[in-house]
């Protein structure tokens, strides 16, 4: 495993494995047997990075979540885990009532609401503190200022460590960033957004936004994080749920563009030559890129955590990372 150092601060900062284990389905579509048996596979191989939120899964029981954090937590105590494993969560998505849709029916992220989501995810998990707290989306009906202020106080308390933005404008990040600056608080350092080698279209409206996605990592947050490298960020749905590799996963609609048979090429032909498979091309394309990534990855099997596993040790030639690069 290789490891990667995120936050500045020293009583917050972590080290963390280059890649980090999506916990999203777990206790649900994942049962209790099969997801011990990964989240051991991934620690193990020296995996320290984990991922949920206080969401998961609610569309699979008509919930409103919190599946995966419970699981987790009973595997943390199991186990008898301890500071060794830094533990994301999220908060502000989680639907007001029992739902199968995502709708905007969601918590948000008022300062009371952090205050009680955080607590009630510390008690799910079973941990002293939240190694890593992400806005899982953006709020725009409670005032930026009360926002940065309720993640500062959750800190404060030690309830929370390093703090993070998830499905987030750049335009939004920055300016959450510069109230905390200015305010002498904690501010965002981590950020998680889906991206992959593949490039999907920014501009289709999403649920949450007309403007198009703001959960895409497109341009404008890869030149945000690329001017600011003490941000560390993080990629979810980095193999696309499958379509790399299997027939019966399309795309989507965000795809169908002139880029991506050629990146596609590009990426077949790679995998061919250094005897990968695609997957673990894209994930090695991440974590060793110019501008690193830490991806998220999911697992329903420990043959599929394996796979991923291997991503760590491929080393792409700059030959190969620049025919990579080059295509568009």
């Amino acid at each position: 495993m290789k490891y990667r150092v995120i936050g500045s601060d020293s009583a917050t900062r972590r080290e963390v494995s280059v890649l980090s284990l999506g916990c999203m389905l777990f206790g649900t579509v994942t049962d209790e047997a099969t997801s011990f048996a990964v989240l051991d596979r991934f620690a193990e191989a020296g995996g320290t990075f984990v991922d949920t939120s206080n969401n998961y899964a609610f569309w699979v029981g008509g919930t409103q979540g919190g599946e995966s954090e419970e699981l987790l937590g009973r595997w943390i105590r199991s186990r008898g885990v301890g500071d060794e494993i830094t533990v994301a969560t999220k908060l502000g998505a989680r639907p007001n009532a029992p739902t199968s849709g995502f709708s905007l029916d969601v918590e948000g992220l008022s300062a009371k609401t952090i205050r009680e989501s955080a607590e009630r995810s510390r008690e799910r998990l079973g941990i002293e503190r939240i190694h890593l707290l992400y806005a899982h989306i953006q709020d725009e009906r409670t005032p930026l200022e009360e926002t940065v202020g309720g993640f500062a106080e959750v800190v404060a308390d030690g309830v929370a460590g390093l703090l993070g933005a998830s499905n987030h404008w750049a335009w939004r990040i920055e300016a959450a960033r510069n109230l905390a600056r200015a305010a002498g608080l904690p501010g965002y350092e981590v950020l998680q957004h889906h991206h992959s080698y593949l490039r999907q279209r920014t501009d289709i409206p999403s649920l949450r936004s007309p403007d198009g996605n703001p959960g895409l990592l497109g341009a404008d947050l890869l030149s945000y994080v690329r001017a600011n490298p003490s941000l560390a960020q993080v990629a979810y749905t980095p193999l696309l749920s499958g379509a790399y590799v299997r027939e019966d996963k399309p795309l989507g609609p965000g795809f169908e563009h002139a880029g991506t048979p050629a990146r596609l090429r590009a990426v077949r032909e790679v995998a061919e030559e250094t005897g990968a498979s695609v997957n673990q091309v894209v994930l090695s394309w991440l974590i060793g890129a110019e501008l690193p990534v830490l991806p998220l990855v999911g697992a329903s099997s420990v043959e599929q955590l394996n796979d991923s596993l291997a991503a760590v040790d491929l080393e792409l030639s700059t030959e190969q990372r620049a025919k990579l690069d080059a295509a568009h």
